[in-house]
Parts: C-alpha cells; sequence; structure tokens
C-alpha cells in the first residue's frame, strides 16, 4: 500500500514534532509512506466560519496532491473528518468527485483498523489520561460515545496498551468537550475558556501527568488553560507516544 501523510496546517505551523513522530511512525511498521510537498489547509476553518464555498479551491488541491496514493494518513480527527465528511458536498457543487474521502484515515484509525498494530517498540513510563475528541469520537469512531447504550471501546486505549510502562487513565466525563471547537473558542471565548478549565481538571483528577489524544488542536486549546493557570500536568499528542524510542 502507498501511504501519503497528510499534516494539516496548525501542525505543520505549531506543532511539527507531531509530523515528523507521524511520519517515523509509519515508517518503523514498514509501510511505503511519502509526504506531498506544498500541502494546505483543508478548507475546515473556512467552512467553520460560513464561507464554505471558498474551501472548494483547497480541497480540489488536495484531491490532486494524493491522487496517487492508496491511502491518505493524518494525526488530526478534526481534519480527516472535515476531509471526509464535508470534501464530497463541496467538490460535488465543483462538478468534482471526491476521492479522499474514501481513502483518508486518522493514523490512530488507520494503525488500529488497517495496519491492525498488535506490537509497538515504544516506552513510556507516565501516566496519561485519554482526551477524546468529538470528531473523533462521533464522526470518525474513535472510541465509544457514551450517549449511546453500546459497548465500550477505544481505538486510542488499545494503542496505549501496547506501549511499555505506561499507565493509562479516562477521565470521569469521558468524552465531554474541551471548547475548543474550532470558531466556537473564536466567537464565545469566556464559554470556551470554562469549558477548557473544567476538562484539564477532570483530567488532572485521574492522576495523570500528561493529557493526549488524536487532535492537536484540543490538545492546544488545553494547553492554553495549563499555561495560564500554570496546572500541573502536560499535554502530549498520541504519536508521539506511540513513536517514542524511534
Amino acid at each position: 500500500m502507498k501511504i501519503g501523510l497528510f499534516i494539516p496546517c496548525y501542525i505543520n505551523a505549531v506543532y511539527p514534532e507531531v509530523g515528523v513522530a507521524s511520519y517515523k511512525l509509519l515508517k518503523s511498521l514498514g509501510l511505503d509512506v511519502d509526504y506531498p510537498l506544498d500541502q494546505t489547509c483543508c478548507g475546515q476553518p473556512m467552512a467553520n466560519a460560513g464561507f464554505e464555498h471558498e474551501s472548494a479551491g483547497l480541497a480540489l488541491r488536495m484531491e490532486e496532491l494524493f491522487r496517487s496514493y492508496d491511502y491518505v494518513v493524518g494525526p488530526s480527527a478534526s481534519c480527516v473528518a472535515f476531509v471526509k465528511e464535508n470534501h464530497p458536498g463541496i467538490l460535488e457543487k465543483a462538478g468534482h468527485v471526491c476521492m479522499n474521502s474514501k481513502k483518508i484515515y486518522d493514523i490512530c484509525e488507520f494503525l488500529h483498523d488497517i495496519v491492525k498494530v498488535k506490537e509497538l517498540k515504544a516506552e513510556f513510563p507516565h501516566k496519561v489520561s485519554i482526551h477524546n475528541s468529538c470528531h473523533g469520537v462521533r464522526e470518525l469512531h474513535l472510541s465509544s460515545p457514551s450517549e449511546r447504550n453500546i459497548p465500550y471501546f477505544s481505538k486510542l486505549r488499545d494503542l496505549l496498551s501496547l506501549v511499555k510502562g505506561i499507565e493509562i487513565f479516562e477521565p470521569k466525563r469521558i468524552d465531554e468537550c474541551c471548547g475548543f471547537g474550532g470558531m466556537f473558542a473564536v466567537e464565545e471565548p469566556e464559554v470556551s475558556v470554562c469549558m477548557g478549565q473544567d476538562k484539564v481538571k477532570d483530567h488532572m483528577n485521574t492522576g495523570a501527568e500528561y493529557i493526549t489524544g488524536a487532535d492537536s488542536s484540543c490538545l492546544m486549546h488545553m494547553e492554553g488553560v495549563i499555561k495560564r493557570d500554570n496546572l500541573p500536568i502536560k499535554t502530549i499528542h498520541i504519536v508521539e507516544i506511540l513513536a517514542s524510542g524511534l
């Protein structure tokens, strides 16, 4: 299989170490991975702000860049979900049939469901609390949503359980929103901050040293709360844990 690594713009600009860890992790599993140059934003910010038509050019650009790959894999549940769920409708209006939506996966989803990883070389002797992001839970099904009466599952927990020395926890309100929500944090900052503070406290109550998850955007929001309030906990993207030691 030929994999095109999709690195969202905010990871490229703010958390490049997550992109590097994603590449190293996929390569360590013997996969054929390529990073297409000249990647741009997937268009989610424009669409979320009510200017969906302005994201069509970006969606078309992404289609062209990843045309030759069997899979498109990215370390961002939110951006992957946008491509999967929204690009088809956006591109239909532009007279184009979306192909990426059929082959794009969050990296955790890809490792769990497609590669079916059973062992990792990673070692992370720390206590971590899993953050289940809204897009990851309800659009990509990375874990079971608490509002549905279905058996519990967590693909993030399954992958983390392969890491040596780790202790895994989950907050009491297991998939409550952290308050980021993209444009929501801009338009309703006061509510967003309160939600972030509540969420960080919920993670801290587990006794964890780190909050981890599949969305750098959520982790970024909580990191802001942590730094502002000088709280004794850190954030780390799950891929950095899975790739630790590589």
